[in-house]
């Protein structure tokens, strides 16, 4: 499968949160329909193929509370040739057009709660809703002191089958999480111990620019988000003339983004078809 992870010009999202630099932020109008013009581009490009390909919108801001996203999601859920269809999301949105969708069972959601930008009480309805649906997802916190209450409430009312992982937050030194918090909050999420204190990448073998892609809304594309060097362009190069295997050049990467296509750590296996969207097999 052709993993392709798509980052349009959409920036502006709906919440305010401190630690995100995206916080807040308005398209333009003329913004907003560029982006429209290039998720529809690239949902056109994928229909016409036939190799499997799986799919993961990573947008800076907040995609589900804009249509053409919903639409794109509905569009290549239905694809017979489309595995997985997967969306990073506050789960602001609206949940409706999932109901009864051609797909649902490709569909996966990434999906941050955010402490102060809504309840928990409403975000656990929502997640709730997606059950009754039968959506696949995964719920996540960013791993501040100050969200501990809230990831230990998330954890006690989340059904079990639903992975809860946690984003280390290490911006104020590498002292900041004491023992006894670490040996909680691994018990929380088992994989917390990689977004925390990476394992070394560079020379190690990955996915990305092999079976995995990161591309644009002009078509540009790279092996992975965190990489510039551009490889081609999706809508006028051959993609058989530049995959191929690579080994990272960074010496780290702390993102699940970049490191579950890392072929010597255990995510392709263990997330499974969940892979995308972090919804761990378990």
């Amino acid at each position: 499968m052709l993993s392709l992870l798509y980052r349009g010009t959409l920036a502006s999202c709906n919440y305010a949160c401190g630690y995100c630099p995206f916080a807040k932020k308005q398209d333009s109008r003329a913004a907003l329909a560029r982006d429209a013009r290039e998720v529809v581009r690239f949902t056109n490009w994928v229909a016409r193929q036939t190799r499997p390909i799986g799919v993961l919108f990573t947008p800076w801001g907040e995609a589900l509370v804009r249509r053409h996203y919903r639409c794109a999601m509905q569009a290549l859920a239905a694809l017979p040739h489309v595995r997985q269809v997967a969306l990073q999301t506050n789960l602001a949105g609206p949940l409706k057009w999932l109901d009864g969708m051609a797909g649902l069972e490709k569909i996966g959601l990434w999906c941050t709660f955010h402490p102060g930008q809504t309840t928990i009480a409403r975000f656990l309805e929502r997640c709730a809703h997606l059950d009754a649906m039968g959506v696949r997802y995964s719920v996540g916190v960013v791993a501040l002191h100050e969200h501990y209450g809230a990831i230990e409430a998330l954890r006690a009312a989340l059904p079990g089958h639903v992975y809860l992982w946690l984003n280390a937050y290490d911006r104020r030194g590498p002292g900041y999480y004491a023992a006894d918090d670490l040996l909680w909050l691994d018990k929380i999420d088992p994989w917390f111990a990689q977004s925390r204190r990476p394992v070394p990448s560079r020379g190690k073998g990955c996915f990305a620019g092999e079976a995995a892609l990161s591309v644009d809304g002009d078509g540009e594309l790279t092996r992975c988000h965190f990489l510039p060097e551009r490889l081609g362009n999706l809508y006028e190069d051959d993609l058989a003339d530049m995959l191929q295997e690579r080994s990272c050049p960074r010496f780290k990467c702390d993102c699940y983004i970049g490191y579950a296509q890392r072929k010597d750590l255990p995510f392709q296996t263990e997330f499974g078809e969940g892979v995308l969207a972090r919804i761990a097999s378990v």
